[in-house]
């Protein structure tokens, strides 16, 4: 006596379902990861055995050629226009600052100087920053064993 298979299987599969595993796969990961905002200033910092664990959210770069930019604050995720470096004469530079300490209640801020750059220049942007009493830290970058 032949069995008979009561219905005849589908050539044709269904991707529904795995589009829909795929988008919340998608929305997921959105969610769960952290925005990062990169560097648009190419500093060499110098390194250093000593380093600060608190990260200031103002950030002052001066890069090889002597510019000067500005990060008004480096978690903004809602104004991106803030996160975003932008270039400041030194003039200028003590006014914004104070600028940015009276709007946000700045407690410190850090200054990414490059390697190359003469010391008189990082003393003139530290200069800039005290008369508006604000603290700024030097950032640099940690030591390896073989860079001694």
């Amino acid at each position: 006596m032949a069995l008979k298979r009561p219905f005849e299987p589908l050539a044709l599969f269904s991707m529904s379902s795995m589009t829909d595993v795929i988008f919340l796969l998608l929305i997921f990961f959105m969610v769960t990861s952290s925005f990062i905002f990169p560097s648009a200033v190419d500093v060499n910092l110098p390194s250093s055995t000593n380093q600060v664990n608190q990260r200031p959210v103002t950030e002052v770069y001066l890069d090889s050629l002597n510019r000067i930019s500005i990060v008004e604050d480096r978690t903004d995720t809602v104004n991106l226009e803030k996160a975003y470096p932008r270039e400041v004469p030194l003039e200028a530079l003590g006014e914004k600052l104070g600028a940015i300490r009276e709007a946000d209640s700045l407690r410190t801020v850090a200054l990414y100087a490059d390697s190359r750059v003469e010391y008189g220049k990082v003393v003139e942007i530290l200069d800039a920053a005290a008369k508006q009493n604000i603290k700024m830290v030097l950032a640099t970058r940690a030591s390896n064993a073989s860079d001694k």
